[in-house]
């Protein structure tokens, strides 16, 4: 789930893509405002966190497949 629609990292990101998590753990970001990518399982989570010119993630994206590589290739100015 895409929740801040306009960044430059998930702009062109599949809105069906999916990412690999290897832990049952999840942080709640301060402000609601910061979440970038939601998730669902079991509950809803941020699955990565926007605030500024700071990204964090959740999940393994170099684990992603193609939808990963799409979100390192955002990341380093490739999209």
């Amino acid at each position: 789930r895409h929740c801040q629609e306009g960044h430059a990292l998930i702009r062109t990101l599949d809105p069906e893509a999916r990412f690999y998590f290897v832990h049952s753990y999840f942080m709640e970001p301060a402000a609601a405002d910061d979440v970038l990518l939601g998730a669902h399982y079991g509950i809803d989570f941020a699955a990565a966190v926007a605030h500024q010119n700071m990204v964090g993630v959740q999940f393994h994206p170099e684990k992603s497949h193609r939808f990963g590589k799409q979100l390192l290739s955002a990341f380093a100015g490739e999209s």
